[in-house]
């Protein structure tokens, strides 16, 4: 995460044996082993010159908290700061409601609401069910600031 290598699917862990060894057992059994590009490429990144995470780190700061102000602004939405990662993970239950009552979902729920936006607004998110959160959405800002006004900025129309 700290590379933003987001895809690469490429991980390591340290901890006590005993944990180290039970997340082994787990992991072997659900996942297959990173390609050889991604462990190359993680290989490069943590040997490679780190002079690269702290701008990373000022310009994902500063995407997150346009995200966040963003999307507190747009009527139904609502978004708590994140505690890492690169996303913003909105309540939208009450757009999702509002939307609904007005004939214009399906169903009053995440999933209807995400292809909302995909089909109307053009904007990808995730549903927050997916992670066992309805009501919810997810918004990846591991992109430009100028595609993250362009996106806000059509959700907004989207729900207005």
């Amino acid at each position: 995460k700290a590379y933003a290598m987001t895809g690469w699917r490429i991980g390591y862990a340290g901890g006590p044996e005993w944990l180290i060894s039970a997340m082994t057992n787990i992991q072997s059994q659900s996942t297959s082993n990173p390609t050889s590009i991604s462990q190359v490429a993680a290989e490069a990144a943590l040997n490679g010159d780190q002079n690269c995470i702290e701008p990373m780190i000022k310009a994902f700061r500063a995407r997150h908290e346009y995200v966040v102000t963003r999307l507190k602004q747009i009527q139904g939405l609502n978004c708590l700061p994140a505690t890492g990662a690169f996303y913003a993970f909105a309540d939208a239950r009450s757009a999702i409601t509002t939307l609904y009552k007005k004939n214009i979902l399906r169903s009053p729920d995440d999933i209807s609401f995400s292809e909302y936006l995909l089909n109307n607004a053009g904007v990808a998110v995730v549903p927050g069910s997916a992670f066992g959160t309805e009501g919810y959405m997810r918004l990846s800002f591991a992109t430009s600031l100028e595609n993250l006004r362009n996106a806000l900025d059509r959700i907004a129309r989207a729900l207005d």
